[in-house]
């Protein structure tokens, strides 16, 4: 799923193990006050779950040094984490049963889909360009893997929190987050497609694409995926309280770790590398916002060449 490089020169082990304080932190945040299996909270299991899949998962990766089933194992650990808050918790009843299994459907629709993408395309290309340095350094490897269990832990966090403690869940809050979360699955669901049908013709090798939603924003696909998280956390509003208010970090995380770390930081300088002396594409990042898009109608531009 995204790309979560540990940045240059963190050694590998104090970026498995500031990974392992912070899910911990979320881990007893969200515990508070909500249903235990053997006395550990049902919150702290999920991302117990997250972490064991992913460590697993590391053993053959690293031993065959392949990057082709990372992508898919997020999403094996979304739907593992989903499915074991659902068991774990007792159903409160009511509507609010129905909304706990709705905000965990959303979740593992969106899993399923992005992994099953991602998947494709990592078979289609043979690689990622992302592991190459990293996959033959087992220390460094592991902690892309574990960073990628504190990713599925934070940003799932909200849904989790709704999951557990159910009771409250629906009304207004619940509508309006369907809603904005659909608005998101939409947007990141267009995006690809439009960027997948686009790079499959071949009259676009050698070109960007600047068309469709693409138009309006250099990355709506990320735009898309902020968005539907933004929708779940504001499903688990009413259910939160003392220290499961940190949930709403989730949102947060999700547009930092996409903003500011390890998404459009690596696309736009990876762009700027390829394409930065094309007028036509420096003419397209002027009109075109990083993001959010403008409220004017951008102006297209057919003469794009190159793919960021």
């Amino acid at each position: 799923m995204a790309n979560r490089r540990r940045r240059r020169g963190v050694p590998p082990a104090a970026t498995v193990g500031v990974a392992v304080v912070l899910a911990a932190v979320v881990a007893i945040a969200g515990s508070w006050q909500g249903p235990t299996v053997g006395g550990v909270g049902v919150f702290a299991l999920c991302v117990a779950v997250a972490f064991v899949i992913n460590w697993v998962a590391w053993i053959p990766a690293s031993l065959w040094r392949t990057e082709r089933f990372y992508d898919l194992t997020g999403s094996v650990t979304f739907v593992a984490v989903v499915v074991t808050a659902l068991a774990g918790s007792p159903a409160p009843g009511g509507a609010a049963s129905v909304w706990r299994v709705v905000v965990a459907a959303m979740v593992v629709v969106w899993a399923v889909r992005l992994g099953s993408f991602l998947f494709r395309r990592v078979r289609r290309d043979g690689s990622d360009g992302r592991f190459d340095k990293i996959k033959v350094h087992p220390m460094a490897f592991l902690a892309t893997w574990t960073l990628q269990a504190l990713w599925v832990s934070m940003t799932v966090a909200a849904a989790l929190a709704a999951v557990t403690v159910a009771d409250g869940l629906g009304g207004v809050w619940a509508v309006l987050g369907v809603i904005v979360w659909l608005k998101g699955f939409i947007i990141e669901v267009v995006a690809d497609t439009q960027k997948r049908r686009f790079r499959s013709d071949p009259a676009n090798v050698g070109r960007f694409i600047s068309t469709g939603l693409w138009s309006w924003s250099r990355h709506p696909n990320y735009l898309g995926e902020i968005t539907l998280w933004c929708g779940v956390a504001l499903m688990a509003v009413p259910t939160l309280a003392g220290w499961r208010w940190v949930v709403l970090a989730s949102p947060v995380f999700v547009w930092f770790l996409l903003t500011r770390v390890s998404g459009i930081p690596l696309l736009e300088a990876r762009a700027a590398a390829r394409f930065g002396d094309d007028s036509g594409y420096r003419a397209y990042v002027e009109r075109t916002p990083v993001l959010l898009p403008r409220l004017r109608r951008p102006i297209r531009d057919g003469a794009s060449r190159g793919t960021p």
